[in-house]
C-alpha cells in the first residue's frame, strides 16, 4: 500500500488521523513523568524560511518520556522575539488547537492575532504537537483511508464492521509512523512543553491555548503549575465527561448555535432568509436532500447530502459567518449558484490521533450506538446532533478502552489563578464545558465570559481582549462573574472573498476543537 502523510493539523490541507491506544498510563498529577531526567540542547534558531522575522529551530526529545534516554523525535519550534526588549516579561507558549494545529504556523501568524502590548513583552513560542505538521507527523496508507465504511452503521454487522476498520487503520498508521505513534496523547505533549521551558532557560511560562489547546494548558497546570506565571485557556474542554455526557453537551451546543442563527435572522434584514420561518426552511432542504432533491449550485449532476448541509452550517457557526450561510442555503434551494464557497462534496478522513489516546468513549454494540444518536437527535432536531461530537464517537469505535490519557476531573492543586474564557454561544466547546472544568478547578481559575457567538474569545473585543491582556502582562485577575457583552458580527464577513481558515477536524471541510 501507498503511504501518504497526513499530518494532524499539518502544514496545507492536510488532515488529522485516528489512532488507538492498548496501553495505559496514570493521568494523576503525581504520577507525572519527570522531564529533568532528558539530556536536552539548545536550539539552533535560524529564520524561518516561510518569514525571516520569526526564528524556527527543533529540539530533540524522547518519544517515550518513561524512557527519557530512548528514540527521540525532533520537536519543531517557532519564536517570534518580543518587539521591545526592555519590556520584555518573559516568554508565551501558544497552540491553536485542533488537536492537529500547527504552533508554528500560528507563531508565525501571531502579528495578527495577539495585541501590540502583548507583542511587546512576550517571546511567542509556538510549537508543531508530536505528530503534527513540522513534527515527525503520523503516515498512514492512502488505500486504507480510503476504505472507510459509513459512520452511520445501520445494523450490529455495520458496527462491527466499523470497529474493525478503525482497528485496521489504527494498526497501518502504527505500522507506517513508529513509535510515536502510541505516544502522541496530551500528557506527552504537556511534558515536551516543559521540556522546552527548560531549554530555552525560562523559570516560568506564560500560555495561551485556544480550544483542544485548553486541554494542553488544563493538565500542564496539573503536572507543572509551579511553573507558570500566567495561562489563558480559550474555548474550554471538560475532560471529565464519559460517552453518554460527551454526546449530549455536543448536541445542546451545536443545537444552540442553530437557534443563535435563526435569531440572527429574523432580527436582521439582510439576511437572504429575513422573514421567513427559518428552521422550517432548514427542515424542509434536508428532508429534500435525504431524497436525493438537492444538487450543487451550478453543477446539477452533483447532489448534495444533509449531512454535508450540516456540517457547512455548523463550520460557519465558528466565525460565526451567518450572512454567508443564508446566501448559500438559499442557493442550494434554489439550485442556484452562490457567492460563498462552501465544500460541495464530503470527503471522509479519521479523527486525530490524539483525540482517541486522549479520550476513552466506549459503545459497546449497534443498540448503544443507535441510542445515542437517538439521544443527540432529540436534544439536536435540527442539527440532528453535533457533526464534530458524532465523528469523535463514531472514529473511536472498536478501539482500546484503556487510553493513555483517560478522562478525569481537573485537579490543579499548585498553580497561580488561570484564566478561562468561553463564549456563551460556542458551536463546539459548549459553555456547559467552560462551567463543568471552572467548578472543578474555582479555586485555581477565574471565567471570564463573552454573551456572543463564534469559536475562540480573546479577539472578540476591546473588553475580551483588555481583559486577557491586563491580566498577561500586569497579572491582573478579573473578578469572578466577569462577563463581556456579545458583539453583533457583520452582515457578510471577510470570508466572502473565499473559505475560511477552521481547525483541524475529523475530516475535510469539518472544523475540530481549534481556533
Amino acid at each position: 500500500m501507498r503511504p501518504i502523510i497526513r499530518t494532524l493539523g499539518g502544514v496545507g490541507s492536510a488532515f488529522a488521523l485516528v489512532v488507538g491506544m492498548t496501553s495505559f498510563a496514570s493521568a494523576d498529577p503525581a504520577d507525572s513523568a519527570d522531564t529533568r531526567g532528558a539530556d536536552l540542547q539548545a536550539i539552533d534558531w535560524k529564520p524561518c524560511r516561510e518569514i525571516a522575522e520569526v526564528e524556527c529551530g527543533t529540539l530533540r526529545l524522547p518519544i517515550d518520556w518513561a524512557k527519557p534516554r530512548g528514540e527521540k523525535f525532533d520537536l519543531a519550534v517557532a519564536r517570534r522575539k518580543a518587539t521591545d526588549p526592555a519590556k520584555r516579561i518573559g516568554i508565551m507558549v501558544i497552540n491553536p488547537g485542533g488537536p492537529g494545529g500547527s504552533g508554528v504556523n500560528f507563531a508565525l501568524g501571531a502579528n495578527r492575532y495577539f495585541s501590540p502590548e502583548v507583542q511587546e513583552r512576550f517571546d511567542i513560542i509556538g510549537f508543531d504537537p508530536r505528530g503534527v505538521a513540522r513534527t515527525q507527523p503520523v503516515q498512514c496508507s492512502l488505500d486504507v483511508l480510503q476504505k472507510q465504511p459509513s459512520l452511520y452503521p445501520a445494523n450490529q454487522a455495520e458496527f462491527e464492521a466499523l470497529g474493525a476498520y478503525n482497528r485496521e487503520l489504527a494498526a497501518d498508521c502504527r505500522k507506517n509512523s513508529g513509535p510515536i505513534y502510541d505516544h502522541a496523547d496530551t500528557i506527552s505533549v504537556v511534558d515536551d512543553i516543559d521540556a522546552l521551558r527548560r531549554a530555552l532557560g525560562e523559570r516560568k511560562i506564560n500560555y495561551y491555548g485556544v480550544s483542544y489547546g485548553t486541554l494542553i494548558g488544563q493538565q500542564y497546570a496539573e503536572r507543572y503549575g509551579r511553573n507558570i506565571r500566567t495561562m489563558v485557556i480559550d474555548s474550554n474542554m471538560d475532560h471529565s465527561l464519559g460517552t453518554w455526557g460527551f454526546n449530549e453537551t455536543e448536541a445542546r451546543t451545536a443545537e444552540d448555535s442553530f437557534t443563535e442563527f435563526v435569531k440572527w435572522c429574523d432580527r436582521t434584514a439582510s439576511c437572504a432568509l429575513h422573514g421567513q420561518d427559518v428552521a422550517k426552511v432548514w427542515d424542509e432542504l434536508l428532508a429534500k436532500a435525504d431524497r436525493g432533491e438537492v444538487t450543487a449550485p451550478g453543477d446539477p449532476t452533483r447532489k448534495i447530502p444533509a449531512d454535508l448541509i450540516i456540517d457547512n452550517a455548523f463550520s460557519a457557526f465558528y466565525g460565526p459567518d451567518w450572512g454567508n450561510l443564508a446566501d448559500w442555503l438559499v442557493a442550494l434551494g434554489a439550485g442556484k449558484a452562490s457567492p460563498r464557497a462552501f465544500a460541495d462534496e464530503l470527503v471522509n478522513n479519521p479523527f486525530p490521533a490524539v483525540f482517541c489516546e486522549d479520550w476513552s468513549l466506549p459503545v459497546r454494540d449497534h443498540r448503544e450506538f443507535s441510542a445515542l444518536v437517538r439521544q443527540a437527535n432529540r436534544i439536536a432536531p435540527h442539527m440532528r446532533g453535533s457533526s464534530l461530537g458524532h465523528y469523535a464517537l463514531a472514529g473511536c469505535v472498536g478501539l482500546p478502552e484503556k487510553v493513555n490519557n483517560p478522562q478525569h476531573r481537573l485537579r490543579i492543586e499548585d498553580a497561580p489563578k488561570i484564566l478561562m474564557l468561553n463564549a456563551l454561544h460556542d458551536p463546539a466547546t459548549g459553555y456547559e464545558w467552560a462551567v463543568g472544568a471552572h467548578r472543578q478547578s474555582r479555586d485555581t481559575t477565574v471565567l471570564l465570559t463573552y454573551e456572543g457567538w463564534g469559536h475562540g474569545v480573546y479577539d472578540r473585543s476591546a473588553c475580551t481582549r483588555g481583559a486577557t491582556d491586563s491580566y498577561l502582562i500586569e497579572r491582573k485577575v478579573p473578578r469572578h462573574g466577569t462577563r463581556c457583552a456579545a458583539v453583533e458580527p457583520p452582515a457578510l464577513t471577510a470570508s466572502s472573498a473565499g473559505t475560511p481558515h477552521l481547525p483541524v477536524g475529523p475530516k475535510p471541510g469539518l472544523p475540530g476543537w481549534g481556533k
